[in-house]
């Protein structure tokens, strides 16, 4: 059966999402470094490993789990939408939670200082919104392919969030056919049911369909579940280990187009 569809994950598939971060801890681990003396490097790994240690203690850990929300979003991410009870529960810790995690952050370097901590917190939200990335090919590929293919986004994550992502992206969303954020379904990739549902939007059978996107865990994983063809973007060589086998594996998304030439 003919591929028909292509169905893209979002951040560090389409959209550049790990850059953002990067940038926006480097930007504001330079203001603590101004102000307290701090190594930007020591305090970035500090805050990494307090905001990751936080956020499995809250009662909303197991739920973002599922839904395929990461403790770094939580240190920018309102948690606005959504029906489910959970998001009010994420709404409410996440004010606290990034205070917390600069402040312990600082701590951990010797830096007892929680208005400085309150301070930072405030920034990196700021200084993520102003730094929204694509890759280079994103635009390029989908173009190649947009006549020829149903094209749909399937993307876990919060649904404000993954939608204030597109929309510091906009030129983006009219490629798509349909747009599936899991914290609208209420499940997450790898959940079959998830991909039923996404697949249901665009009329579309496992066997007409491809799932492209770089996490094996969540895309892959997802894809292999329900029979759907899966190609894993590689873009940092990484050494496959366990029973998670994609379909095809590429280094750049613009070997996409190639790709599917030849499974025709």
């Amino acid at each position: 059966m003919s591929v028909k569809a292509v169905l893209f994950d979002l951040d560090d598939t389409l959209l550049w999402d790990e850059r953002s971060v990067t940038e926006a801890f480097r930007d504001t681990c330079r203001i603590a470094a101004e102000a307290a003396g701090v190594n930007e490097e020591e305090l970035e790994a500090a805050v990494r490993s307090e905001a990751r240690a936080l956020y499995e203690t809250f009662e909303t850990y197991t739920f973002t789990q599922m839904i395929g929300i990461n403790p770094f979003e939580a240190l920018w991410g309102n948690f606005e939408g959504g029906e489910h009870p959970m998001f009010r529960s994420l709404q409410k810790l996440a004010p606290e939670y990034r205070i917390n995690a600069w402040t312990r952050g600082l701590a951990a370097l010797g830096v007892e200082n929680p208005e400085l901590g309150r301070q930072l917190a405030e920034w990196f939200p700021a200084q993520r919104r102003k730094l929204p990335y694509v890759y280079e090919e994103t635009f390029s590929v989908l173009d190649e392919l947009r006549d020829n293919y149903k094209l749909l986004l399937l993307t876990n994550g919060s649904p404000d969030l993954q939608q204030e992502k597109l929309d510091g992206m906009p030129t983006l969303i009219p490629y798509f056919d349909s747009i599936v954020i899991s914290g609208n379904f209420g499940e997450g990739k790898p959940s079959p049911k998830l991909f039923d549902h996404a697949m249901a939007q665009i009329g579309i059978t496992a066997a007409e369909g491809i799932m492209v996107g770089d996490k094996l865990t969540t895309d892959i994983l997802g894809a292999n579940r329900v029979g759907m063809t899966s190609v894993w973007i590689n873009r940092h060589g990484m050494q496959r280990s366990g029973e998670i086998i994609p379909t095809y594996e590429i280094s750049s998304l613009s070997e996409l187009p190639e790709l599917l030439k030849n499974i025709k």
